[in-house]
């Protein structure tokens, strides 16, 4: 379907108007179709998008600043973000005994059985918008993608 369909609007749009609608409306697709996916686990993107995070420092912790650099979406709430986390028990918190000021963060064994789960029905989700698009496509949309934030 065209941008212009789904937006329902009959207007000539200039190209990089309807450029960027068309990766807002994409993105949001996308964004959406991944956080139906994981809804049934109780949990919300940005909460599986930092656990992600914690799982990649395989098994180092992490602080909040890095956490924040690394999430796809970036929001000024991490901190609310890892609570939620520690209270159903997929991450722990980690007090520096020489300085008590300084706290990380770490995924439990709990978080990572979680993502086990997760990741092959994430992945099938990511599947399913790749395979409207052939390999080479896929690798020149990820090149212009990288182009437009560079």
């Amino acid at each position: 379907m065209k941008i212009e369909d789904l937006l329902k609007t009959k207007d000539t749009m200039q190209p990089s108007k309807k450029l960027a609608l068309n990766l807002i409306v994409t993105a949001n697709y996308i964004s959406d179709k991944v956080q139906e996916a994981i809804k049934p686990f109780g949990i919300s993107s940005q909460q599986f998008n930092v656990l992600r995070i914690l799982r990649g420092q395989k098994g180092k912790p992490a602080n909040l600043s890095t956490i924040q650099e690394r999430m796809v979406t970036k929001m000024s709430n991490t901190t609310r973000l890892v609570d939620k986390l520690v209270e159903k028990g997929l991450s722990e918190r980690i007090i520096c005994p020489s300085n008590r000021r300084k706290i990380e963060i770490r995924i439990t064994e709990k978080g990572l059985l979680l993502l086990k789960e997760l990741d092959p029905i994430i992945e099938n989700v990511e599947n399913s918008f790749a395979e409207k698009l052939n390999e080479k496509e896929i690798e020149i949309l990820n090149t212009k993608l990288n182009e437009l934030r560079n």
